[in-house]
């Protein structure tokens, strides 16, 4: 896994980001987004993710597109995550579409993130909902979003995102979490950028927020 650093990672704010090779292209608008909203300095460490289905996926699932099934990967790719988390340090992790859901998923499998920042996650992922039906979420503050084309879309498993995401929210708002759901315009693959500046952003500014 590549690691690549951004902003200045002696900062007390760090963000800790999966992403791939597009993700990767348009890091530098992402983070000029995110310095336009937040009045705070700040780090940013990239995971560079070679098989995004495999070393983002909580547990083995079969493939809603395309051919290539889920793996298990998500807890080795979140040890390596964890060796740049300093608890002294305002933590936060996020990432947009199935590295949101990773973002999610890490925060009921450590306590160390002070909010999580998940655009357009994939929270349609075969029994997630059930996992957080099931745990307790081990931080105070989470941002979701999606598109508001996302429900739309023609594969039946990924439509269900939008009656997903809003149970989500109600779950965790029900059980005390600051929970922020944000609706964008536009499909899933607009503005992926932009949205994670905007989930980062959020994210900075509610992490010192208590349950």
């Amino acid at each position: 896994m590549n690691v690549y650093d951004y902003g200045n990672t002696s900062a007390d704010i760090i963000l800790l980001q999966p992403v791939d090779e597009h993700d990767l292209n348009t890091l530098d608008n992402e983070i000029s987004c995110i310095r336009e909203n937040i009045d705070a300095d700040f780090g940013l460490f990239a995971f560079g993710i070679d098989d995004w289905n495999r070393e983002l996926s909580p547990w083995e699932a079969p493939a809603v597109f395309g051919k290539n099934d889920f793996g298990a990967g998500a807890e080795d790719t979140l040890r390596e995550i964890l060796k740049y988390c300093d608890t002294t340090k305002t933590c936060i992790i996020g990432g947009y579409s199935l590295a949101g859901l990773f973002a999610l998923w890490s925060a009921y499998r450590t306590d160390v993130f002070s909010a999580v920042a998940a655009a357009s996650p994939s929270v349609w992922f075969p029994g997630f909902y059930d996992l957080m039906e099931k745990s307790t979420i081990l931080t105070g503050n989470v941002y979701l979003s999606l598109g508001d084309r996302e429900e739309k879309a023609k594969n039946p498993v990924m439509a269900t995102v939008g009656d997903r995401i809003r149970a989500a929210h109600d779950l965790l708002s029900d059980r005390g979490i600051n929970c922020c759901l944000e609706w964008n315009a536009g499909n899933h693959f607009r503005d992926a950028d932009i949205r994670t500046a905007k989930a980062f952003s959020w994210a900075i500014r509610n992490a010192d927020k208590t349950e």
